[in-house]
């Protein structure tokens, strides 16, 4: 559970979400008074299906982070995903099929989601006649995760 506090020979620590994937954690490990905040790859943004990372109420004295990404700055999310959805439609739109591999965990998932808003919110049939398929075992094995542990989700999903 994030923030059960657990003790051991006078080190005591505690986790917070870190809003990267489905049960990513952040934790805070405190020996003599100082807290050490360990951290993988989070993520400060909500997206499709997760809620974005919470900040610790509690001040680290020392941060370790790995991150995939570092210093890069990315485009918006919503510029991202108008052009993924926008390249897809275009495919569509010319008689042709997408394959999309996707190999990050949860990302499978937020692009189903995405492609499932685009096609649902359209005005015309198009998006009523496009198929959306997904074939892989990790994904199937993630996506029976995600409906087990529907309530770490955002209210997106949960609704």
């Amino acid at each position: 559970d994030y923030h059960q506090v657990v003790e051991h020979r006078g080190v005591r620590f505690w986790c917070y979400n870190a809003g990267h994937v489905l049960g990513a954690a952040m934790f805070m490990i405190e020996i003599a008074g100082v807290k050490l905040l360990y951290t993988g790859d989070y993520s400060l943004e909500e997206d499709r299906h997760l809620v974005p990372a919470e900040v610790p109420a509690a001040r680290p004295d020392v941060l370790v982070m790995e991150s995939t990404y570092g210093t890069q700055k990315h485009e918006a999310r919503d510029v991202r995903e108008a052009l993924f959805v926008s390249t897809i439609e275009r495919v569509v739109q010319r008689g042709g099929r997408a394959l999309v591999p996707v190999f990050a965990l949860g990302r499978a998932q937020e692009l189903l989601l995405i492609l499932d808003e685009y096609w649902r919110d359209r005005a015309d049939d198009l998006g009523s006649r496009v198929p959306v398929y997904y074939a892989s075992k990790l994904a199937t094995r993630a996506l029976r995760v995600y409906q087990t542990y529907v309530n770490m989700m955002n209210r997106h999903v949960q609704r």
